[in-house]
């Protein structure tokens, strides 16, 4: 079993996206975040208890950006050949793995792209038990064909 090279804890400093003001009050203004510009716009101003507005400071930290509660960094494959790109990538840090008893830490797991088919999604799976790669959503697409 692969084990993630990432041994600091990630902080995730905001998990609720950024809503857009006025966006629960009006239809036509869709959720997605839109920087206000109005000259009289509350929340452009910063007033006491409106919607707070992203900045800088809500940034992750950059040894943990990107990675996965599990510990792994994403990395999506599209065939069994994408899986030996991945095994590039994953090379074991041996310096690591001696001061921690280690014996196969990884960074990166593998997740399916969602246009492969159930075919090719067991092969990937089969090449990446060998490979002891971490598959993400392994079971997709193959728990419910076997079902029936």
């Amino acid at each position: 079993m692969a084990v993630p090279l990432l041994t600091k804890k990630i902080v995730k400093k905001r998990v609720k996206k950024f809503k857009r003001p006025q966006s629960d009050r009006k239809i036509s203004v869709k959720t997605n975040w839109r920087r206000p510009k109005g000259i009289d716009s509350r929340v452009r101003r910063k007033f006491k208890g409106c919607t707070l507005m992203p900045n800088i400071g809500y940034g992750s930290d950059k040894k943990t950006r990107h990675y996965l509660p599990t510990g792994f960094k994403k990395f999506v494959v599209h065939n069994v050949k994408e899986l030996e790109v991945l095994m590039m990538h994953n090379r074991p840090d041996y310096v690591f793995m001696a001061a921690n008893n280690f014996d196969n830490s990884r960074t990166y797991c593998a997740e399916i792209a969602h246009n492969v088919s159930t075919r090719k999604r067991k092969e990937i799976v089969e090449r990446a038990a060998q490979l002891d790669v971490v598959v993400t959503n392994k079971l997709a697409r193959l728990r419910s064909q076997e079902d029936e």
